[in-house]
This record gives C-alpha cells, sequence and structure tokens, in this order.
C-alpha cells in the first residue's frame, strides 16, 4: 500500500468528554462480544471432547483454531484498516464473527470436529478484524497514561462476559451431563454411543443461531453509529525513512514477545481449567472458567483504581509476573483432593468449592488482569505512522494462545494434568 495511505493515530487535541464517553460505551460493547465468543471456549473444549470423541491434546485443537487466526489475518486486518478506517472496520469484524457463529449449525448437526475448527477460525478472524481496530482506539482516545486504566475499564466488560457465558453455557448445554460420562458411553456399543454424542452435539444449534444473528444486528447498529474516526499522527521523527518499519521500536517487539506467552498463560488458565476439573470429577466442571475470569475481573478493579494514580503501567506488568509465578506454583505443588483454599476464600458466598490445585489455576485470573492493560500503552508509545502495523504485530503475538496450550496438552497426556502446569512457571517468569 502507499506511504500515504497508512493510518496513523494521535492523541485528539480536543477530546469533549462527551464524545469520549460514547466511544468508550461502543468499545465496551465490542469487548463483551469478544470476551462472550473468546470465554465460551473453556466450556466449549471439554463439551467438544465427548461430542467428538477426543484426548486433551486433540480438544485442544480449539484454541489452536482460535488463536492461530489471530496471527494469520492481523496483517490483512491491518491492510483492511487503512483502506476502510476504524468504525468500518469494527462492523466488518462483526459481521465476520456471525458468518462463523453460522457455521456451529452445520458443524452441530454432523458432530465434524473439523468444522467445528473451520468455525472457530472464521469466528476468531472476525474477532481479530475487531481487536486490531479497537486496541489502538482505546489508546488513542485519550492521555496516555491513562490507557491502561481505560483498557483495564474494557477488560471488566470483557471478563464480565467471561463470568456470564460459562454459566449459561453450563444451564443451557451441560444439564443431564451425566448421560454422556466417560464411564456411561463405555457401557454402550459404538452405534448407540455415536448417537448419543451427535444429540448432544446439536444442543450447540439454537445458540449459535441467536448468536449469529445478535453479531449481524450489532454490526448494522455499529456501522451508523456516532464512532468517530481518530486523526492522523505526524511522522515520527527519526524514523520516517528506516527499512525496519514496525521492528525498529524494541518496546514493540518486546511487547509482541510478552503478548506471546502471556496470551498462552491467559488461555491455559482459562480455557484448560474445566478439562482439569473435569479429570479430577469436579461436579460443576463446566462453569469453572467463571472462577479464573471473575478473579480478572478483581484485577482490572485494581487496575482502574491503581492504575496510574498509585501504580505505573511498567510496576503493573512486573508485579503481575511475580504473582503469576506464585499462583502457577501452587497450581502444580497444592492439594487436588483438600478444598480448604476455596472453601476460605469464596465459601462465605455460598460458591461450591472446588480442589486447591483449581483454586490456584483460577487465581491466575488475578495475576493476567493487568498485563494486556499494561503492554499495549507501553509497546505503542512513539509509533506515530506505525500504530496500525504495530497494533497488527502485537495482535499476532496472540499465537501463543494457539501454541502453548497444544504443548500443555501434550504433556498432559504424556504425564498428568496437574504436572503439565510447569510449562506456566517459565512462560511468568
Amino acid at each position: 500500500m502507499h506511504k500515504d495511505q497508512t493510518l496513523k493515530l494521535a492523541v485528539p487535541a480536543a477530546s469533549p468528554a462527551g464524545n469520549v464517553v460514547v466511544a468508550m460505551l461502543f468499545v465496551g460493547l465490542m469487548f463483551f462480544i469478544l470476551g462472550c465468543a473468546t470465554w465460551l471456549n473453556g466450556s466449549l473444549i471439554p463439551f467438544l471432547k465427548i461430542v467428538c470423541n477426543l484426548n486433551n491434546f486433540q480438544s485442544l485443537w480449539v484454541t489452536f483454531a482460535f488463536y492461530i487466526a489471530y496471527t494469520l489475518m492481523a496483517l490483512p486486518s491491518a491492510a483492511v484498516l487503512r483502506r476502510v478506517g476504524y468504525k468500518n472496520g469494527m462492523s466488518l469484524g462483526l459481521a465476520i464473527m456471525g458468518l462463523g457463529a453460522l457455521l456451529f449449525i452445520p458443524a452441530a448437526r454432523s458432530s465434524w470436529y473439523s468444522l467445528f475448527l473451520l468455525a472457530l477460525f472464521t469466528l476468531a478472524s472476525g474477532m481479530t478484524l475487531m481487536q486490531t481496530a479497537i486496541n489502538p482506539y482505546i489508546v488513542c482516545i485519550g492521555a496516555r497514561e491513562s490507557a491502561a486504566m481505560r483498557i483495564s475499564i474494557m477488560g471488566f466488560f470483557n471478563k464480565t462476559a467471561g463470568v456470564l457465558v460459562p454459566l449459561a453455557f453450563s444451564s443451557m448445554m451441560l444439564s443431564g451431563i451425566s448421560r454422556y460420562s466417560d464411564a456411561a458411553l463405555a457401557t454402550l456399543d459404538a452405534a448407540a454411543s455415536a448417537a448419543l454424542r451427535s444429540e448432544l452435539g446439536q444442543r450447540l444449534e439454537f445458540p449459535y443461531a441467536a448468536m449469529a444473528a445478535g453479531l449481524f444486528a450489532i454490526a448494522v447498529v455499529v456501522r451508523f453509529s456516532p464512532l468517530r474516526e481518530i486523526p492522523e499522527e505526524a511522522e515520527v521523527g527519526g524514523h520516517s525513512g528506516s527499512h525496519w518499519g514496525v521492528l525498529q521500536f524494541p518496546q514493540l517487539v518486546l511487547g509482541a514477545l510478552a503478548l506471546f506467552v502471556y496470551v498462552g498463560v491467559e488461555v491455559i488458565a482459562g480455557d484448560t481449567i474445566g478439562l482439569y476439573g473435569r479429570s479430577l470429577r469436579v461436579e460443576n466442571f463446566g462453569v469453572l472458567t467463571s472462577y479464573t475470569m471473575a478473579f480478572m475481573m478483581a484485577g482490572y478493579v485494581v487496575g482502574i483504581v491503581a492504575v496510574p494514580r498509585w501504580l505505573s503501567q511498567k510496576h503493573a506488568l512486573l508485579l503481575s509476573a511475580l504473582c503469576g509465578m506464585v499462583f502457577s506454583f501452587g497450581v502444580t505443588q497444592a492439594s487436588s483432593a483438600g478444598s480448604a483454599l476455596s472453601s476460605a476464600m469464596l465459601g462465605w458466598a455460598g460458591v461450591p468449592a472446588v480442589p486447591d490445585t483449581v483454586m490456584f489455576l483460577a487465581m491466575l485470573g488475578f495475576a493476567n488482569a493487568l498485563v494486556w492493560p499494561a503492554i499495549w500503552p507501553l509497546a505503542l508509545n512513539g509509533l506515530g505512522k506505525y500504530t496500525a502495523s504495530g497494533s497488527a504485530l502485537l495482535i499476532m503475538g496472540i499465537a501463543g494462545g494457539a501454541l502453548l496450550p497444544m504443548i500443555y496438552g501434550h504433556l498432559s497426556d504424556l504425564s498428568s494434568s496437574q504436572a503439565a502446569y510447569w510449562v506456566l512457571l517459565p512462560c511468568y517468569a
């Protein structure tokens, strides 16, 4: 694309408070939608493991198909945004997500795992376009030093969906799930077992059809919304003639590497907890992702209150890594039989107790909460005309969510589900 067509962002010289509030409401809605689609995977993985008769490694192809789309589609998404703008890009992303949701209908009818994976890839492709647009948008809509606070607010929308969606999925999809336990299916012949799995898979048709309708409707609303484009920024001094493009910015490259390992551990914490709980025969395994998301919401509250007033974005990042190491050690070393930790922390609220090691895995949500909000403004600082391309590079770092859970799944099949969580420690380190 020609140089003068490169989309560039800046903090507006005058940004009326009303415009910022309207923009944050619309972007908050989109973060909620992204959360619905993303954190449904934690409940979908053990569900598809039953429907398609998979082992742990095979079932985690769900995360691979979903998150690899971010790597493959990030640069095309940046090109689309340069051509159509951020507002139209958001609307187009929602429409592509709707198409992915529609693909779940033939997948559910056929119980064909490859079609489920194609549907997930399509859904995530639309999300990639959305993420490439809304993350730099929310960074650039106000002062940079408070960007982590704004992203924390958006993360609160995202993780609210992460709490609610597994609960809704469990109530709709997992009723009478004991009929589909490994022990129950083992008593049936091959034909009867396949018929029962197919019957379970067809439960997905209505919720994904409703999701598709909602996504198409919101795409139209966003297209005709009052969201404005961010004005262009002047050339960044000293960088305009570089042949390295976005790679000349070390903060961006390091940010992409940090996002790679961060998204990997976030997905492991959020999407494997249901599998792990099922392996420990936790009765409410279908809603365990909600535990992780609830802790993330608590972390976002800390970010909203403390950043930048008492905690800088850099120190928030360091504190998150240290907490992640402590909780990861707890996951691998805590008891899988006792539940004293969850009883002490959540028993007062009437939340069902879970094994201590599951509780430490859920607490990783708190450690992960401020990583994404801290990395984005730090990595995009000073990029000027390279902001759109830099955003695409950061989005490509989401590939960690495709690859690291696969490593976990392979290790869990070779050894044990609990021992495989050692993969978390070097990532946080």
